[in-house]
Parts: C-alpha cells; structure tokens; sequence
C-alpha cells in the first residue's frame, strides 16, 4: 500500500514509542522502571469521578455541541476569570478531545502552506510534527541548558519573517520545566505585537503544577490578548489523562472555526467526560495542592540524586514534572553516538525507560519524567548512574 506524503512526512512521537519498548520489556517478565510517559501517577479526584457518575446515572449519552455543553464552557469560562483574569465568554471556547487536538484543530484553521511558525526548543514533540502536518514550516529557537531553557525576546525578533504566522511554547514547558515569568512574557509579547498577523498559541497544560506561585499567561497583555489561543485541560492537573478533554480560549472568529473542522473530524469530545470536566473546572484548586507539593518534593529528590551522576547537566524545573539533563558527555562512549542510542543503553542495562531528546528538539538531552513513586524514582535514579558508570 501507498501511504500519502502526508503521514510519511510526520513521526510517532518518541514519548509514545519509549513507553511502547517499555511495555515489551516488561511483557517479557523484564522489572523496567518506565519514565517516559507525562502522566501523574495518581487517581483522578473521587469529586470529579463521582460528578462523571452522576451523569451516566442522569443518560447524559447523547450527542452534545461540537464545541462542548454550554454550561462547561460556561464553567470555563469563570475559571480563565478566576484563575488567570482572562475574558472568554463561551462562544471563544471550544472543548476538544485532549489539548492534542486542541492544538490540532488550531493548526489546521491558521495555517496555510509555506507558512512559518516559531518553536522555541526544547518543544514537546507533537508541536513540530502538528506544524508540518498543517502544512507549515517549523522554526527551531534554541534555548540553552544556561539559560534555563528559555528564549530570549531578542532570539524570537530575529527569527520572523514575512511568512511567520505563529509561535507555540508551553509554560509551565514540557519537558524541560521552565517558567516563564510576567516580565519574560511580556518581552516576548512586545515583539510580537508589531506583527500584526501573527498569532500566539500558549500552551498552559501544566499550570496547576507550578512551584514558584501564580501562574502567568502571555494573553493576560491586552495589546497580544485577541491574537492569543490559550490552550489548556485537566490532564495533569487534575489527573485525568485517560477522560481526554482539553480546551481552547480564543476570538470568537477562531473558535467557530475551529469547531467547524473539528466536526468533520471527531465532533464533540465523550459527554460524560465533559461533566468531569465542568467539575474539575468548578473545583477548589487547592483540594489539588496535594499532588503539586508531592511533584515539587519528588523534583527536589530527583534533582540532588542527578547531581551525583557525573557528567549530567540539567537546571532547576519551576513546574512540570520533567527534567531534560544534557548527556553529550557520554556520548562516544560504548558505541553511544546519539541520545537514543544512550536510551536504548539504559533501557536495555539499566531497565529504565526514558525518552530521547532528538524528539524535543536537542539531541544532547533527553527526558526523565519523574511522575512516580519516590521509591522508583530512587531506584531509577541508582539504575541510571551504574548503568551510565558502565560507559568506557
């Protein structure tokens, strides 16, 4: 069978193929410590589950709006006012099935051929792939290990063209952890502004995992706001990575159309996972307080425990639950060339799975999730540095 250019164009993000070796091992009675997937190890809240009972219970089975029930938007609508005093009413808001497609159906309405967009690195994977799927030309900004992973306003000027169309970065990012602050933010969108057909697309999945206070959004600037698509869900925050809802704030003119595509594609996300996420929406933040303080304590073990590797480099994350160390020391060592080559080596001798950086945008990294027991990351940890000690 011929494939279309199209999916042979685009690859299966390295998260997902990681987890998939991970699991073969482990089928093969094989003890793996798997790392690769960002998915909070804990249970979705018994309030949120119970709301999603209740409206099986109450037959909310039927077909819903593409864009979602009008009293989930409704709900986030007061939580963008709550949380990050951002006005969207409820017809600038579209509900999907998982921030993926949220950001898909974003691409695939904005994007024309031959069109750029900025992504600043390290990117989650699905950014770039999602670009060249619209049909448009990724444009890499690197960011250093030095500086925190972030770049700098200067860095975004020099890299628009007259064929830029957007920037897409994450904050808190996967999967390096960096924050931006209000002040870093507002450099960015300074340069922005000038170009006025530009848009910004800030992905904000992780804002709810963020241990340095109040988390900041770029659309919060009125000059950037109506160019802004603020992407977010209850994946990670909420732990509900499985429900798959995520959800776009945007114009009015963006979100019809991204409902009209996303109509043709899926229609509206599982309504019983709509009402989970109505409650999650409506939910005190702090009864999820919990599980951000226990991510910020395993950030801290892991980081000290990576210290004592020789040869890793890696900075403080802010938020998230990732690190992306730099392991280029390593490599010419043991026939080791790349980052997936040094991954392949700890999952085959180290029994830990993790994810290269090539599929982030930095082949010198690569990603450790530290979503897990404190007792695995440990041992992970102990696996890694023997493995790593192993390497002549």
């Amino acid at each position: 069978m011929k494939l279309s250019d199209r999916i042979n164009n685009i690859t299966e993000p390295q998260t997902i193929g990681m987890a998939r070796k991970a699991r073969e091992l482990k089928d093969k009675g094989i003890d793996v410590i798997s790392l690769t997937l960002g998915e909070p190890d804990f249970n979705t809240p018994d309030l949120i589950k119970a709301a999603a009972k209740k409206a099986i219970d109450e037959n909310y089975s039927h077909y819903t709006p593409v864009s979602g029930y009008l009293d989930l938007r409704q709900a986030i609508s007061k939580k963008f006012k709550r949380d990050n005093n951002l006005d969207f009413a409820p017809d600038q808001i579209v509900v999907s099935t998982g921030a993926k497609q949220s950001i898909a159906n974003v691409m695939l309405c904005i994007i024309n051929p031959g069109d750029e967009v900025l992504v600043p690195a390290p990117y989650w994977v699905t950014y770039f792939e999602l670009v060249k799927l619209a049909g448009g030309t990724p444009v890499v900004i690197h960011a250093a290990v030095e500086n925190n992973f972030k770049v700098a306003p200067q860095q975004i000027k020099n890299a628009i063209t007259p064929k830029t169309k957007a920037i897409i970065f994450s904050s808190p990012c996967n999967p390096t952890g960096s924050v931006y602050t209000k002040a870093e933010l507002k450099g960015i969108a300074d340069v922005i502004i000038p170009h006025k057909e530009m848009y910004v697309i800030s992905d904000e999945i992780y804002e709810h995992i963020n241990f340095v206070g109040k988390h900041e959004s770029i659309a919060q600037f009125p000059e950037i706001k109506e160019r802004t698509i603020v992407v977010n869900g209850a994946s990670k925050g909420f732990a509900m990575t499985g429900w798959r809802v995520g959800y776009i704030g945007t114009t009015k003119e963006l979100a019809v159309a991204c409902d009209k595509i996303q109509g043709q594609f899926t229609s509206a996300t599982c309504s019983i996972a709509q009402k989970a996420m109505q409650c999650a929406a409506d939910m005190d933040v702090t009864l999820i307080h919990p599980m951000r303080d226990a991510f910020k304590k395993r950030r801290d073990l892991v980081y000290n425990l990576l210290k004592e590797i020789p040869g890793l480099k890696t900075n403080y994350p802010d938020g998230a639950f990732y690190f992306f160390p730099d392991v280029s020391s390593y490599f010419g060592k043991g026939g080791i060339k790349n980052s997936t080559d040094l991954c392949m080596y700890l999952m085959e001798k180290g029994h830990v799975g993790l994810v290269p950086g090539e599929g982030f945008g930095n082949d010198n990294h690569l990603r450790i999730s530290y979503a897990a027991s404190e007792d695995k990351l440990i041992e992970a940890m102990k696996r890694i540095k023997n493995a790593l000690a192993q390497l002549k």
